[in-house]
């Protein structure tokens, strides 16, 4: 509940049950016996030669269109991209363009508006797609397909997954399947150049230990409202900020905000992003490729100045690369998602459904949770929001009906 359903490796929410960390490998003899070694590191710090803002904007631009260039290459089947008229799926757009495919497809899904939100981006995805004359298909799905599959990406994810879009990608998978195998995927441009916009709050942040700077502006709850969200069993020390603090303390980072970014890339962004857009694709058999993961971008990107990526409110390098690439109004638009304000606004039958479990016999007997705390969010749902503006009811919701689905169901 405080790293936005994030259980770093080597733990998992079930005991007993272990997964291997990000960058590392296991090996097993006949006699059972393992050895983990870990085999991808990276420096967060500046290189020996300086590198002037200009030679760092070309050198992101090459090292983003050979990572496009050669996930579309080692395809022997025709590739789409997710767009969701966003700057980073947008900018894929651009790229297999420049890099010249032809008869790109692409993918967009939207929701009913919400009376605070609209339920999609077509405004934005409609003309990158006229731009580069994709064959572009639009899915708009209305909240009562939403509620009923719900379940169903439930039982895709390999662990509780927070994150909103991971409906929206289960439905839109779904549809894209029916069309093409393989995807690009716009995952880890945030993380990677520092598009969320909690890094320039952290950067402000001149008080307090790397660990408060990092907890002020991203962690869910802060520790005291876990105890109050738990019931007493459950209640323990505060480990979440004990691996957040050594994470951040890790050497080779040459500062505060290359060891956030570095912590994003090589911990969070592997149990968040990555995994849900993995778990709700290959729920169709559909392949995603996340170019703005691949490692030498990565660890280039991590040499860069933080200050030259959170330029401009963050992912500067992506902005100046998408300048006369893409529409002014997709580059400058504030920071979106595939939205679903269904889930954010708690409301209607929706309301109902999150009530319905966190009110279930199951849920009672499991005794996971306050019931005083559960009692406040559902009197006032949209009143309980996370550092990250995600609901808090959701989440309570989100993890009883997967422990319900994948855990009580065998």
């Amino acid at each position: 509940f405080t790293l936005h359903a994030v259980v770093p490796a080597p733990n998992t929410i079930l005991k007993g049950v272990r997964k291997l960390a990000p960058g590392h490998s296991l090996t097993v003899d006949m006699q059972g016996g393992q050895i983990e070694r870990s085999y991808w590191y990276f420096p967060a710090t500046r290189p020996e030669q300086p590198i002037s803002d200009g030679e760092w904007l070309e050198l992101i631009h090459d090292a983003l269109r050979s990572a496009v260039r050669t996930r579309n290459k080692i395809a022997d089947v025709p590739v789409g991209v997710l767009l969701s008229g966003g700057l980073d799926s947008s900018l894929l757009v651009a790229l297999l363009a420049e890099v010249g495919v032809s008869d790109l497809r692409t993918f967009s899904v939207g929701f009913e508006d919400h009376p605070d939100e609209k339920g999609s981006e077509f405004e934005y995805s409609d003309p990158v797609a006229q731009r580069y004359q994709t064959r572009h298909r639009k899915f708009l799905v209305p909240n009562s397909e939403v509620l009923q599959r719900l379940p169903e990406a439930v039982d895709a994810m390999a662990e509780p997954m927070f994150g909103q879009d991971a409906v929206a990608f289960y439905l839109l998978s779904e549809q894209v399947s029916k069309e093409v195998k393989v995807v690009q995927s716009g995952q880890g441009a945030d993380e990677v150049f520092g598009g969320y916009f909690w890094y320039p709050r952290m950067l402000a942040e001149t008080e307090g230990t790397p660990l408060q700077r990092f907890a002020k502006h991203y962690f869910d709850r802060d520790h005291e409202e876990f105890l109050h969200t738990v019931s007493a069993p459950y209640r323990g020390e505060d480990y979440t900020s004990a691996k957040i603090a050594e994470l951040l303390a890790q050497p080779d980072a040459e500062s505060f905000m290359d060891a956030v970014l570095r912590l994003d890339v090589t911990t969070l962004i592997v149990d968040d992003p990555v995994k849900r857009v993995d778990n709700m694709t290959m729920a169709w058999g559909l392949e995603a490729r996340v170019p703005f993961l691949d490692h030498k971008l990565v660890e280039l990107a991590a040499r860069c100045p933080p200050e030259l990526k959170l330029r401009e409110g963050g992912k500067y390098p992506l902005k100046a690369m998408a300048r006369g690439l893409l529409p002014d109004a997709v580059i400058d638009r504030p920071k979106g998602y595939f939205p679903m304000p269904a889930l954010k606004y708690v409301r209607g039958d929706f309301l109902t459904f999150m009530r319905e479990i966190l009110e279930s016999r199951a849920c009672r007997e499991r005794d996971l949770y306050s019931r005083a705390y559960v009692d406040m969010l559902l009197a006032a749902p949209e009143m309980h929001h996370t550092r990250l503006q995600g609901s808090k009811l959701w989440h309570l919701a989100l993890l009883e009906l997967w422990l319900q689905r994948t855990v009580d169901a065998y």
